[in-house]
């Protein structure tokens, strides 16, 4: 088996710093091409039992997120906040620049970890992370739950909005980015923006994709 590749150099190697379409005052280390770095970590690190590298690319619920904290600081302002399966960290970082208090990113996978501390580094803010899965135990005390575009697998999309209705029950402010997943329990939302986001043809299935940004209702 071959080794595990350094995880702070592979990203280095395999990504540009480019600005998200939407978010373009922030910097992430990005892939220019989908195809080409999917193909490399499914032959390189597929073997190892790695996840592909959902952290290098700016997904659309992602970008609708962040740039609906960054037009509506308030939402985070002076906040503990968790953004939840972080990838590239874009959530997090935005809540920073909108002035949060503090940040909590999390990703289970430790390359997305790596690609978090590098682009908070970019945009000059600091991000606490963890590999942690916060979905195992009831989530950490904090004001607010940031989660982009993680509604696009049925067994999943059902763990983590019981964790988020869970955590509304506590006085914690949840808010989601989704661009249309087949497993958004829209019934149980409240639609609070809509964004024309600019996304890679080779992962979606079109260039442009609306997304929306949707709160947890209150419990009554």
């Amino acid at each position: 088996m071959s080794p595990i590749p350094d995880r702070i150099e592979f990203i280095r190697v395999n990504t540009s710093v480019l600005p998200p379409p939407l978010v373009p005052e922030l910097r992430l280390h990005l892939a220019h091409e989908a195809v080409p770095l999917w193909q490399k970590t499914e032959e390189e690190l597929g073997e190892l039992g790695l996840p592909p590298p959902f952290w290098a690319f700016a997904w659309a619920g992602g970008q609708a997120l962040a740039r609906h904290v960054l037009d509506h600081p308030e939402v985070v302002r002076g906040k503990r906040v968790i953004d939840l399966a972080s990838g590239s960290g874009l959530v997090g970082i935005a809540a920073m620049k909108a002035g949060a208090a503090q940040v909590l990113a999390a990703d289970i996978d430790g390359f997305a970890v790596e690609a978090i501390g590098l682009n908070a580094t970019l945009n000059a803010v600091k991000v606490s992370k963890t590999a942690d899965d916060l979905l195992s135990t009831p989530a950490p005390d904090c004001d607010v739950i940031l989660v982009g575009d993680l509604f696009y697998e049925k067994q999943l999309a059902s763990r983590v909005f019981e964790w988020l209705a869970a955590a509304e029950t506590r006085g914690i402010t949840a808010l989601i980015g989704d661009p249309g997943r087949s497993y958004l329990p829209r019934e149980r939302l409240e639609k609070l923006a809509e964004y024309q986001v600019p996304v890679t043809r080779d992962l979606e299935d079109a260039e442009i994709k609306r997304t929306s940004v949707w709160r947890c209702k209150s419990p009554r």
